[in-house]
């Protein structure tokens, strides 16, 4: 039977393996530290030498997003076998659920409602660590409730691959009722709107609600399900799998900060250290991006050794797996783990792929904070839309060629859009000169127009067709107010004359969107 969150808070911490039980101690690692590296972990913190030494929350929130995925995928295996049925429902029985799914404000799924969309949150919450596990996994103190590590999941109908993107926690986002602010702020919104007199598990599930709404109107998607994870899980299911294989092109040395301390190549790293790995951002080429490529690769390491046959054929360490991911996990109340394991049963570590949202560039917000800036909705929703869209169907035949008529048959009425004085009137000199019909001139609603454009009555595409052949680029759409028989043309500050075609819109200046890393890839990484 389920159990919400404040039940799991009020029961013990569940204790550390033993190899990570600071009581008693710890391995020696196959690296040397220095002096400062030996120093008690919970004094070191991200913030800079000169900064005051508070516990910092975000200590586990990077890591998050390894332990999010792989607890989620490690209830999916064999889901097809009587084996897997059993492995579900003991996932099933220990798994906590919260109603993180909102009625409003989430965006309807499309053409293709079959899809998952399953967005995975990092839930660092020490409440169940002992200040003793708090050092030894440079864990700090709990210092807010804002959420550093999402990402969202796509699954296609048939199962036949995976897509993560990543969220910056930087990234400013327009927030449903508050307006914009850093997208790690959401889910403390949400939760803070929840009457404080209101059981914990509520206002959890008030923070994720908002979240999840925030994330679905940023990308245009419905947003079906959700999956949060805590930290403690983390090390138990890395401890499980026997650590994950990592590769760095260079020696890293944060010992100040995160504590990551690594050496050049092929590596194999768990429990505090996969922590570290995934929490330095401090010495990287590009700071928290590379962070979100390290967890990435983490993940993909994970995911690799959970479809190894090292698992596969070990029905133990399958048990393991899932009672160490289902005892982290807190999943939205519709979620079945079996069916999730059933829709994804053919995926294979290569067609699994990672990616992060695209970014604009960096700015500071009016407090002065650091933000990522992203591309405008409808640029990020066809972003979406691409990452999300079913196998094309096999191509049909060539449409006709679009039907035109002789330009006397064509009567124009052209309005100024472009702000260049006199623009309307060279232009009906041009047209009239090619054989069209001019009506009339005059300056368009607004003199900003960007774009030319033509616009017709429903029934005129023949019309239009003609008048667009003279202006390569300029765009036809149909038009409630245009008269029957009369085409309008709207000159924007793309026109470049009658027979030349428009000047073309701008570059995006967004950052290019990275060739997505999958499962399999083990090349080097900052």
């Amino acid at each position: 039977m389920s159990r919400d969150r404040n039940e799991q808070d009020a029961s013990p911490g569940r204790p550390l393996p033993a190899r990570l039980d600071p009581r008693a101690g710890r391995p020696s690692r196959p690296r040397t530290r220095d002096a400062a590296d030996a120093a008690p972990r919970a004094a070191r913190d991200e913030r800079g030498p000169d900064a005051p030494r508070a516990p910092s929350r975000r200590n586990g929130r990077a890591a998050a997003v390894a332990r999010g995925v792989a607890a989620v995928l490690s209830v999916v295996l064999l889901g097809a076998s009587g084996w897997g049925w059993y492995l579900g429902r003991v996932a099933e029985a220990t798994v906590n659920r919260t109603d993180a799914i909102p009625s409003a404000g989430n965006t309807e799924a499309g053409d293709a409602p079959e899809a998952m969309n399953l967005l995975l949150v990092g839930n660092d919450s020490r409440a169940a660590l002992t200040p003793e596990q708090l050092a030894e996994l440079t864990a700090g103190a709990d210092s807010g409730i804002n959420t550093d590590t999402m990402i969202l999941v796509h699954i296609p109908a048939d199962g036949s691959r995976a897509s993560f993107v990543s969220f910056p926690r930087d990234s400013y986002v327009e927030i449903p009722g508050y307006g914009m602010d850093k997208l790690n702020a959401a889910y403390a919104y949400g939760y803070s709107e929840v009457d404080d007199a209101a059981p914990e598990a509520d206002r959890q599930a008030g923070g994720a609600q908002l979240l999840v709404q925030t994330i679905s109107q940023l990308t245009g998607l419905q947003i079906d399900h959700y999956a949060e994870v805590d930290l403690l899980g983390f090390f138990n299911l890395t401890s499980v799998v026997g650590g994950v294989t990592v590769n760095l092109c260079e020696a890293v040395d944060d010992s100040e900060y995160s504590g990551a301390v690594f050496p050049a190549g092929e590596q194999v790293i768990a429990g505090a250290d996969a922590l570290e790995f995934v929490r330095q951002r401090h010495g990287l080429p590009r700071g928290d991006l590379d962070r979100i490529v390290r967890q990435q690769v983490f993940i993909g390491g994970v995911l690799r050794k959970m479809l190894s046959d090292d698992v596969l054929l070990d029905l133990g360490k399958q048990r393991q797996l899932v009672e160490a991911a289902s005892q982290s996990l807190t999943i939205d109340r519709d979620l079945v783990l079996l069916d999730l394991a059933q829709q994804m049963q053919s995926v294979t570590a290569d067609s699994i792929d990672f990616q992060t949202v695209p970014i604009v560039g960096d700015d500071r917000d009016e407090q002065g904070r650091s933000i990522l800036q992203l591309p405008d909705e409808d640029e990020l929703h066809a972003f979406f839309a691409d990452l999300s869209a079913e196998p094309e169907a096999p191509a049909a035949e060539a449409p006709a060629a679009p039907v035109t008529v002789a330009p006397a048959q064509v009567t124009v009425q052209v309005y100024n859009g472009s702000g260049t004085p006199g623009l309307a009137a060279e232009a009906a000199s041009a047209l009239e000169t090619a054989g069209f019909v001019v009506s009339s001139t005059g300056n368009a609603d607004s003199s900003d127009y960007d774009t030319t454009v033509i616009r017709h009555a429903a029934g005129d595409e023949a019309l239009a067709t003609t008048l667009a052949a003279q202006i390569p680029g300029a765009t036809t759409e149909v038009a409630d107010d245009a008269s029957t028989g009369t085409v309008q043309l709207v000159l924007g500050t793309d026109f470049n004359g009658i027979g030349q075609a428009t000047t073309p819109p701008a570059p995006s200046t967004a950052t290019p969107t990275e060739v997505p890393r999958t499962a399999a890839d083990t090349t080097c990484i900052n």
